[in-house]
């Protein structure tokens, strides 16, 4: 059974609010939980003792008091009527809330009248929380990942009502109210959680009647990682025989776990670095003796983290890859004039720290009046400015990178002004020859028909106008007839050769046309019955 303290039994005493009627009768109101002790009072007008007090409740007689008789009240009884005619409930149960009428007769057969209202309330208890999808860690904490839904349920028993509220306390906001409503159940959802909604969530219910209240938090972290992947940088180290290499992957919470990996061999990756999220934040840097690495290496940072699906991780790597510069390895130039070398150097990886030296001994060069030194990405460049015969020698385009050093040689010569003279007139002079044969050539081509006939021996004879021309006609014509063999050649005369030509007329197809159109049959046969036997023309 529950007693109540001197101050509760006051407080419920006290709390009871009270109002006359005119016909003497008093109303009060009273609320008490259950395993309290409620005292109803019956004559609060003064101190005066009622002779007769009688109790009942919803029409029924509950227990009547004889001041003239009285009798002690037996062990274990919860109702009893005090000697003020109050009516006191010890362990109040649920079953004990109604309403209550006294009737109390005082001295003078003078009689009050009083009506109480006892109300049993209970809780609010029982309260229960739930909070997903999400992982609970050992100390109760839940953990969701960003852009995930997320349901938030409360629940709680009171009587006769309660109030549930859901509130929010976080980085940006203190005891921020997200829902509320009367009743049994409150619920409420989050679409796509930002890391802004991480923070401490708590359910209160409260009871209206009984002015109590119950309260209970979850605290909630949102893990997220960033949509890029890892980035992988290198750098020198202090000790200028080893390579620093340098892995971050930033925007993730909590911090990530972070491993360097050497692929070499393309089959097994050996760790060469570890760290864990409580080591350090965003970063993991590995220092390497220059002796470690070799070209065709690859290198892998490998990042895992609690938001990411089991054996999934984000990575970035690189092949180690030697320097190569490139350019052209003879360069001339005019004295006092500028020429620029050019060096290209663009599959190192690690890229490569290129420089400029001039000479054997291979002195820095120091851009000025005399040298301006230029990078446009993988190429570097420099100009030599009123160049002299200082200059002419050799250059170096020198190429580092943490495997390897690489130079480049190029060698300038510088010419004068005279030198140019002469090759210019030389090419001029060759160019004139080669114009003139092509005249001659084609002058011969154009007159290749036009054919001198000389003697035996190629000499023209002075006394001789007889010359044969060749002419192309369209209209070639084959003849099938057959040609009069020669006679044979008479003997020599003043000791010269005797030549011996015979000259055959073809008529030309187009007048042997037009001049047999306009006659007759009979007299083309004419024609060619007086045609003129062959001519043989001895010389």
């Amino acid at each position: 059974m529950k007693i109540l303290t001197t101050a509760a039994f006051l407080h419920l005493y006290l709390c009871a609010r009270a109002a006359v009627s005119d016909s003497g009768a008093t109303e009060t109101a009273l609320v008490a939980a259950p395993g309290d002790i409620a005292t109803l009072p019956c004559y609060t007008v003064g101190n005066v003792t009622p002779t007769l007090t009688s109790w009942v409740r919803n029409g029924r007689e509950v227990l009547r008091s004889d001041a003239s008789s009285p009798s002690p009240s037996p062990a274990g009884q919860r109702l009893v009527v005090t000697n003020d005619g109050s009516l006191q409930i010890r362990s109040v149960v649920p079953g004990d809330e109604g309403t209550y009428l006294c009737s109390s007769t005082l001295p003078g057969n003078n009689t009050f009248h009083a009506r109480v209202s006892l109300q049993v309330t209970s809780g609010p208890g029982n309260l229960s929380v739930s909070i997903g999808p999400a992982t609970a860690l050992s100390n109760g904490t839940l953990i969701v990942s960003r852009g995930s839904s997320v349901s938030f349920n409360c629940s709680g028993s009171s009587h006769p009502s309660q109030q549930l509220t859901w509130a929010f306390r976080g980085a940006s906001s203190s005891n921020e109210s997200l829902a509320s409503t009367s009743g049994f159940w409150l619920d409420f959802r989050i679409e796509d959680v930002q890391p802004s909604a991480q923070g401490l969530y708590s359910c209160r219910a409260h009871n209206p009647v009984s002015d109590r209240a119950a309260n209970k938090s979850t605290q909630l972290l949102v893990y997220y990682v960033s949509d890029r992947h890892p980035d992988c940088m290198w750098g020198p180290a202090q000790d200028p025989s080893h390579f620093q290499f340098n892995c971050t992957w930033f925007g993730a919470y909590p911090a990530p776990t972070l491993r360097w990996e050497d692929d070499w061999d393309d089959q097994v990756a050996r760790p060469i670095g570890s760290v864990h999220a409580s080591d350090t934040a965003e970063s993991l840097s590995v220092t390497l003796n220059r002796s470690m690495l070799t070209d065709g290496q690859t290198l892998r940072c490998a990042a895992q983290h609690r938001a990411l699906a089991p054996g999934i991780e984000k990575s970035c790597s690189f092949t180690l890859r030697p320097p190569y510069p490139e350019g052209e390895p003879l360069v001339t130039a005019l004295e006092a004039t500028s020429v620029t070398l050019t060096c290209t150097e663009s599959v190192s990886l690690p890229p490569a720290n290129n420089m400029w030296r001039k000479g054997l001994q291979q002195e820095d060069i120091v851009p000025g009046s005399k040298y301006v030194l230029s990078e446009e990405g993988p190429v570097l460049k420099l100009k030599i400015l009123n160049v002299s015969k200082d200059d002419e020698g050799v250059y170096f385009c020198r190429s580092e990178n943490p495997l390897a050093v690489r130079e480049l040689e190029v060698y300038l010569t510088v010419k004068t002004s005279s030198a140019y003279t002469g090759a210019i007139l030389g090419v001029f002079i060759a160019a004139l020859i080669v114009g003139c044969a092509a005249i001659l050539a084609k002058t011969l081509y154009f007159n290749r028909h036009r054919i001198c006939l000389g003697d035996g021996f190629g000499h023209m004879e002075e006394d001789r106008g007889d010359v044969l021309s060749l002419v192309e006609s369209d209209d070639e014509q084959i003849f099938h007839d057959a040609v009069p063999r020669l006679p044979p050649l008479p003997p020599l005369t003043n000791g010269h050769e005797t030549t011996l030509v015979q000259i055959h007329r073809i008529p030309s197809s187009d007048h042997e046309d037009a001049e047999t159109a306009g006659t007759s049959p009979q007299q083309q046969e004419d024609t060619v019955q007086t045609e003129e036997p062959v001519d043989l023309v001895t010389f």
